[in-house]
């Protein structure tokens, strides 16, 4: 059973970046499409950003492209979210999920991913 767990939110002034982490355990993510996604209080979940089991292959939302970078490593298990020129409106709880499927193409439909992180805290504030 494959779990993921996020870590690397916290506090950071506009302009400034942080690296999110998600960690899997169980299975082998190479096996695993993965996406990040987002929730701010009072919003519907967001989709953000996805990566293909191979890595060659990313997808990013409107509002994060170009300031936003996902990647992954099969081999430790890992997959990143870089996230530079952060700006107030990005504060939302983040969560990595995984889609059980080999693609060469990705969703940021929350609908398609079956395995859930628990989320870590991203608040951008001065």
């Amino acid at each position: 059973q494959l779990q993921l767990v996020e870590s690397g939110g916290g506090l950071v002034q506009p302009g400034g970046s942080l690296r999110l982490s998600c960690a899997a355990s169980g299975v082998t993510v190479a096996d695993y499409v993965i996406g990040w996604f987002r929730q701010a209080p009072g919003k519907e979940r967001e989709g953000i950003s996805c990566i293909v089991n191979s890595g060659k292959r990313t997808e990013y939302g409107d509002s994060v492209k170009g300031r936003f970078t996902i990647s992954r490593d099969n081999a430790k298990n890992m997959v990143w979210l870089q996230m530079d020129s952060l700006k107030p409106e990005d504060t939302a709880v983040y969560y990595c999920a995984a889609h059980h499927a080999w693609e060469v193409s990705c969703t940021m439909d929350s609908r398609a991913y079956g395995y859930w992180g628990q989320g870590t805290q991203v608040t951008v504030s001065s």
